[in-house]
Parts: structure tokens; C-alpha cells; sequence
């Protein structure tokens, strides 16, 4: 510490900050893994995982980021930035369409073959998300305390210098745990998510419910985007991203149990005795897509 106007100044970042910043980055991995691990057992194929991971950094980072480059040149973007209301829901949509979007995209086409499964949503969903959690919280944390060492060692770093620091010191260390604790709320956000658009993808009838997936994430983006910057408590803004991810786990479970009943009714194949490698799995799922694609076409005929 030194010394400074009668008051002493922590010089050093401290080791409880750091390790906050060891264990977010942590839970960002852990959590995708675990999701990972749990849907693998209860029947679900890897590929889902890897095309979620695959669609957010497409849509999100890549094709999200080019489009609001874009429209923030425009006119229209310097009315939306002077009205917080109107940023936050634009804000909103814009990760509501792209994201949405993309899982759609993904189900419909290089998921196709695999809709037989319903677990496969769940496996998406922890991809999505999970994949998130890694590039948004993992990655700071662990450049966080790489800079964190080094400053505290005397070595420079190119990851930031005295003004960095500083706001690290004076940071609270349980604020470089609400990262972890945003990042549960949104991995589950993205699973219910993805149980609705899974289900529009699958089932025309229930198309409905792809745009009930932008709006839905639309709203939880606008709610976090316009308290955080309405300078309420970090809680407050906490609170309101759980209790809404709650009652999108509900209504995901309650559209799965409509969807899924349905389809064991209708799909007496899906009922079979478990697959003892993934090869016959593979079969099941053809099979499967087949009996809904013929049972799709003698009702459209039929009506």
C-alpha cells in the first residue's frame, strides 16, 4: 500500500479479486461441460453441441455485428441511442432475430436428420449458451488475471496498464462473480429457448412459436439493457434476468411435454428398447423422420 493524502492506496490487485476472476472463468467452462456430459447420457448426439457453438458465433459475432455496424451510420441509430426505451427493445430485437434465426436455420438444415431426437434441443441449447459463456466471461476472466499477475508482479502487459488496474482494485471482488452468476441465467435462457424453436422447426403447426422465441429473447435483452443502463443495483438487474429465465424454463417444459407426448404417440418407434450403439440410434432417427414426413404428407392430403 502507499501512502497518499493521509489515506493508504492498495497498490496491488488483490489476490481475493483474482481468485473471483479464477472461478468465473472456471464456472464459464464448467457449466457448458457438465450440460455437455448429462445430455450425452440422457440419449442426445454430439453434433447439436458443436452446431450451436458454431450458429451463435456466426449470427451473433459475425453476421449480428456486420449488420449493426451498418445501421449504426444511420441516422435512425443516433435517434435510438438518445431514447433509452427505444435502444434497449432495438437492441432486443437484434439478438432476438439473429439468434433465433440462426437456431431455426440450424434445425431446418444441418440438424435435420437428427429432429428425431428431442434431446438434441437441450444438446443445442448447451452450445449456444455454453459457447457464450466461454468468448463473453471465460476469456475476459482469464486475460483478467493474466494482466492481474503480471501487474502485481511488475511486468508490463499488453492486456492493460495502471488505469485497468486501478479499476480492478477498487472493484468489489464479489462483482467479478456476477459475470458467473449472469452467465447460469442465460445458458438456461438459451436451452428453453432452443426447446421452442426446436419444436417450430419440427412441427409446422407449431411454427408459432419461432417468433415467440425472437420476442421472448428480445424482451430479456431490452429488461437487462435498460436497467443496467437506468443505473439500478446490480441485483435488481439479476433478479429480473432470473425470474424471467424461471418462466421461460416453465414454458419451455410445458411446450416439450405437448410436443414430446405427442410425438411418442405418434412415433410407436421412438418407444423401442434403448440403442446399444450409435450406429442403431442412427436407424431409429431415420426411421423416425420417415414416419413423421409420411404421416405429414396423409394429412395434408386427407385435409
Amino acid at each position: 500500500m502507499e501512502k497518499l493524502g493521509g489515506f493508504y492506496m492498495e497498490t496491488m490487485i488483490p489476490g481475493l479479486s483474482i481468485a473471483a476472476m479464477v472461478f468465473s472463468a472456471l464456472v464459464g467452462i464448467a457449466v457448458p461441460v457438465v450440460l455437455y456430459i448429462v445430455f450425452r447420457k440422457k440419449g442426445a448426439n454430439h453434433l447439436p453441441f458443436w452446431i450451436g457453438c458454431i450458429t451463435f458465433v456466426l449470427f451473433a459475432f459475425v453476421l449480428e455485428r456486420l449488420t449493426l455496424s451498418v445501421v449504426m451510420k444511420t441516422p435512425f441509430w443516433t435517434a435510438v441511442t438518445g431514447n433509452l426505451l427505444l435502444y434497449g427493445i432495438v437492441a432486443g430485437l437484434f439478438a432476438g432475430v439473429f439468434e433465433e434465426a440462426g437456431r431455426f436455420l440450424a434445425f431446418k438444415t444441418v440438424l435435420r436428420k437428427k429432429r428425431g431426437n428431442d434431446q438434441n434441443a437441450l444438446m443445442y441449447g448447451a452450445g449456444h449458451g455454453g459457447i457464450e459463456a466461454i468468448l463473453l466471461l471465460s476469456l475476459s476472466m482469464i486475460l483478467n488475471t493474466v494482466f492481474s499477475l503480471q501487474y502485481n508482479a511488475g511486468i508490463d502487459s499488453p492486456f492493460g496498464g495502471v488505469k485497468e488496474a486501478q479499476a480492478l482494485i477498487n472493484m468489489p471482488f464479489w462483482m467479478l462473480l456476477m459475470g458467473a452468476v449472469e452467465r447460469l441465467a442465460a445458458i438456461t435462457i438459451h436451452i428453453s429457448l432452443s426447446v421452442l424453436v426446436w419444436f417450430a422447426a419440427k412441427n409446422g403447426k407449431r411454427f408459432w412459436l419461432f417468433p415467440l422465441a425472437i420476442l421472448l429473447h428480445a424482451f430479456v435483452d431490452a429488461v437487462a439493457v435498460i436497467l443496467s443502463r437506468s443505473g439500478v443495483s446490480v441485483w435488481i438487474i439479476e433478479g429480473a434476468v432470473y425470474v424471467i429465465a424461471i418462466a421461460l424454463v416453465f414454458l419451455a417444459i410445458a411446450v416439450w411435454k405437448k410436443n414430446h407426448t405427442a410425438q411418442a404417440e405418434e412415433t410407436p418407434a421412438l418407444d423401442a428398447p434403448e440403442k446399444t450403439d450409435d450406429a442403431t440410434a442412427e436407424e431409429a432417427e431415420t426411421v423416425t423422420q420417415v414416419v413423421e414426413e409420411v404421416a405429414e404428407d396423409v394429412s395434408q392430403t386427407l385435409s
